[in-house]
């Protein structure tokens, strides 16, 4: 797997490097300081997962993911917060990105993380998103819920299943709440990615609470 790192700190970048290097599978193939950089970067390289920091010079990395995110073939993207001030990572989900992290991640999972991005599955469990869009949403622009003509396409099944993900239940706690097999909610997970063209689990969590299929608090939408 091909590694960009994009942080305006040589140190962090240094260390991430460290990292990736003492795992065969992982090879960092650039670096960049700013949101411009990386797109410079990814002018010449190929590359399958970019390390993404949110707040950077000329550039931030929320608007670089959505920038990166309208390329075709796009890489994915994570983006690497310090939680307690990065209030912008929601945002950077709803730009395209397909997962966060704390900087301070220890190194099995981090490693972990990008081999999960890279198979398109997210990055965080669905309990913690949940946890962290309840704190961000409130600090998003905007005025109102947005729209997405895509949710009429949805089943009444189909809605019900993307509610309790957005919830932050396991396809499991889906499984049993609903009284129905893992297999098929895992059919309908699929089946709401296709319909709505998302990625992953994250990016349904986030249309959801835009949608206000979900409140904030997690409780569902009138």
């Amino acid at each position: 797997m091909r590694i960009l790192l994009v942080d305006d700190q040589a140190l962090l970048r240094a260390g991430f490097r460290m990292v990736l290097a003492s795992q065969g599978d992982l090879e960092v193939v650039g670096e960049a300081g700013d949101g411009l950089e990386a797109l410079a970067v990814l002018e010449r390289v190929e590359v399958d997962v970019v390390l993404m920091d949110v707040r950077m010079p000329r550039l931030d990395g929320v608007e670089a993911t959505r920038r990166i995110h309208e390329r075709a073939g796009a890489p994915r993207v994570l983006i690497l917060t310090t939680f307690d001030l990065d209030e912008y990572a929601f945002s950077a989900l709803r730009a395209g990105a397909s997962g966060f992290m704390l900087k301070d991640v220890p190194p099995s999972e981090l490693v972990a993380a990008i081999r999960a991005v890279h198979s398109g599955d997210a990055v965080v469990a669905p309990s913690t998103t949940r946890r962290l869009l309840d704190r961000f949403a409130p600090m998003l622009p905007g005025t109102g819920p947005a729209t997405h003509p895509e949710l009429d396409r949805l089943t009444g099944r189909e809605q019900e299943v993307m509610r309790l993900v957005a919830q932050g239940l396991s396809n499991g706690e889906i499984a049993a709440r609903l009284v129905l097999s893992e297999a098929t909610v895992k059919t309908h997970v699929g089946r709401v990615l296709t319909k709505l063209g998302l990625r992953d689990r994250v990016q349904v969590v986030v249309l959801a609470y835009e949608t206000g299929i979900v409140r904030v608090g997690g409780g569902p939408g009138a």
